[in-house]
């Protein structure tokens, strides 16, 4: 992974809710898992995890919606923009969404999750690491 500036700085659609994360990034990638697609209505969402301790809520504090158990899905609750995961399987992550990001094409996704989920119609053409299931 590139080396980032830091930090890198995050908002939702209306700029209620806006967070920092401190580089180094554990990871970055895109997930195809039935949940994310519902959360986001789109095919796939790209995301990518930090440790908690370097992430912070600059602007409002997000919402939540727990989807499941162990699940947190943070977003803004004035316009709706997803914005953050955590599962307890992953307890010392969070995981942002990159389109949130300030300028989203300073990261790019080096991997697929959960790509047995993926939607048969959507073409994939890149040479990324495909995961069958979620990270780990």
């Amino acid at each position: 992974m590139t080396p980032l500036a830091t930090p890198l700085r995050g908002r939702c659609l209306c700029g209620a809710v806006t967070f920092e994360v401190d580089p180094p990034l554990n990871w970055t990638g895109h997930c195809h898992c039935e949940s994310c697609r519902r959360q986001t209505s789109s095919p796939m969402t790209s995301f990518f995890g930090v440790n908690t301790e370097r992430a912070r809520w600059t602007g409002a504090a997000p919402a939540v919606y727990v989807s499941s158990p162990g699940v947190s899905r943070m977003f803004c609750a004035n316009c709706g923009a997803p914005m953050a995961y955590h599962s307890e399987a992953f307890a010392h992550e969070t995981h942002f969404y990159v389109a949130s990001l300030e300028d989203p094409r300073v990261l790019a996704p080096d991997q697929h999750f959960h790509y047995g989920e993926k939607l048969p119609w959507l073409e994939i053409g890149d040479h990324l690491i495909k995961h069958h299931a979620g990270a780990g």
